[in-house]
């Protein structure tokens, strides 16, 4: 079997979402020929679906495939476990394929509607971690139908995957919001070309550049949108980074989400949903305690709208580490890939807890909706995993034997970094919702922390250039040491 002038695809999986794609590719005509399907169902094996053979099962694919001048495989499997992809991954680098792409489980959450557009290369993100959980979207986010919603940092990792799955909500329109013009035109762009192919539902998508420091504007703009629900993503996120611009973090971090709380309360915002992180729990590093400060913010938003005695909802949802953020470790790997290692890690025993992108903001939109206000929530990340084992799977999915061919570092820990991370405090007792991997926490005693005080003591430093302390990093540290034990007592034994 071979075609001499056309690009020669097998799709992996013969279910609705193969058939989906080859559907497209037939019609469309110039992404090349689908010879076949690969199926491991017996039922299907030896049949045609329009006119495409089923082939199988996969695991044999090597010896009818061998001589093959076959140049393209995509598997679409949406629903397949993490293992099971590994596995098949193997097999296709086995037989010499030089390109596999990869429909993600995005695809099978959002009703089994499959587009070639939603494709993409294969990589390690695919075989690493859990199998996540499956989510109905279209379920999940009927409580979007028809309202205005806004994502602060729109352009980051969590803010546009949250954009990329609320196109199947129905949201009348969509603002991403973010001050990095770049960030915010390529997620605009990318959203617009999913809804030119078919993907999700037609919301009007509204980019917005702005600065949420920016006290006024942000009031105005949230007012000026008539913003029914904000899913608050945007923040300085980098450990190290933010230990040496202090100021620079809790301005952005804790005035900013201060801004967008006070502008949604004033608005009559009704939903609000900030994205935390487990470096807020007993925090050791400004970024952390930044983001401790926000959730306790977003928890006293809380309690002034319920003296409205109305049905909004202010609330945060906390997670651990997700994979192939900006910024974090894999895209970190796979650039030191590129220049043959070696592979940096901090600590050979250092762990973190794990989850994809896509499954923490599918939970996070199910929580907005299912959360109840002034009521904290965790996403469950099952068990922590070791940074150096990641280290070891990239370089084996990527072809390479670990310390032989690929060597892996360590270098020690950053300042404001620790060997594990909680995902919560003894007093937070985390208890099952009646939703799969959300958990609801208690919350935080509001007198274990000065708040009001506190941010009257950092807003001269922060935002106030009169102040003969403006910008005083020292004197910044001072405070939050003084209103923060686990800070005050990793700074001092790490002197």
């Amino acid at each position: 079997m071979s075609i001499s002038t056309e690009k020669c695809i097998y799709i992996i999986g013969a279910g609705f979402a193969g058939q989906m794609l080859a559907q497209e590719i037939k019609r469309k005509k110039i992404f090349g020929q689908v010879l076949a399907f690969i199926d491991d169902d017996p039922a299907l094996i030896g049949k045609c679906i329009e006119d495409i053979p089923v082939l199988g099962p996969i695991n044999h694919f090597m010896s009818f495939l061998k001589h093959s001048e076959l140049d393209e495989a995509i598997i679409a499997m949406p629903s397949a476990s993490k293992d099971r992809i590994k596995k098949v991954y193997e097999v296709l680098t086995q037989c010499g394929f030089s390109r596999i792409r990869i429909l993600p489980a995005l695809s099978q959450i959002i009703e089994g509607n499959a587009h070639l557009i939603q494709t993409r290369e294969i990589d390690p993100l695919d075989i690493l971690g859990r199998t996540p959980v499956t989510i109905s979207l279209k379920e999940s986010l009927s409580y979007l139908r028809g309202k205005r919603v806004l994502i602060t940092g729109a352009g980051g990792s969590i803010g546009s995957e949250l954009a990329r799955q609320l196109l199947s909500g129905g949201a009348e329109r969509l603002y991403l919001f973010g001050h990095g013009e770049n960030s915010i035109y390529q997620i605009d762009k990318e959203l617009r070309i999913l809804q030119k192919e078919g993907v999700g539902e037609k919301a009007t998508i509204v980019p917005v550049i702005g600065d949420m420091k920016d006290r006024d504007y942000t009031k105005y703009i949230i007012k000026r949108l008539k913003c029914d629900v904000i899913f608050h993503c945007a923040a300085y996120k980098h450990v190290p980074l933010m230990e040496e611009n202090p100021v620079a973090v809790v301005e952005n971090n804790v005035f900013g989400t201060k801004n967008l709380l006070d502008g949604a309360i004033e608005a009559g915002v009704s939903r609000f949903v900030l994205i935390s992180t487990d470096k807020a729990v007993l925090p050791v590093s400004v970024y952390g305690v930044s983001k401790m400060l926000c959730e306790r913010l977003v928890l006293e938003a809380a309690q002034k709208v319920n003296k409205e005695k109305s049905n909004k909802a202010f609330m945060f949802v906390r997670f651990g580490n997700v994979l192939g953020s900006r910024g974090s470790i894999l895209p970190l790997f796979m650039e030191q890939l590129k220049t043959g290692g070696p592979l940096t890690i901090t600590d050979p025993e250092v762990k973190r807890f794990f989850m994809t992108i896509p499954e923490a903001c599918s939970l996070v939109l199910k929580t907005g909706g299912v959360g109840k206000n002034g009521i904290p929530y965790l996403l469950d990340m099952g068990d922590p995993i070791k940074i150096v084992d990641i280290a070891q799977q990239i370089i084996s999915f990527s072809g390479y034997e670990p310390d032989k061919d690929i060597k892996i570092s360590f270098i020690g820990l950053r300042k404001g970094e620790r060997i594990d991370e909680p995902l919560w405090t003894k007093e937070e007792n985390p208890q099952p919702t009646e939703y799969s991997k959300i958990m609801q926490l208690n919350s935080p005693d509001p007198h274990s922390l000065p708040l009001d005080s506190l941010l009257e003591q950092l807003y001269p430093i922060c935002c106030k250039e009169i102040d003969k302390n403006y910008r005083n990093k020292e004197e910044l540290l001072s405070i939050l040491c003084s209103a923060v034990p686990s800070l005050k007592e990793f700074y001092e034994r790490n002197r």
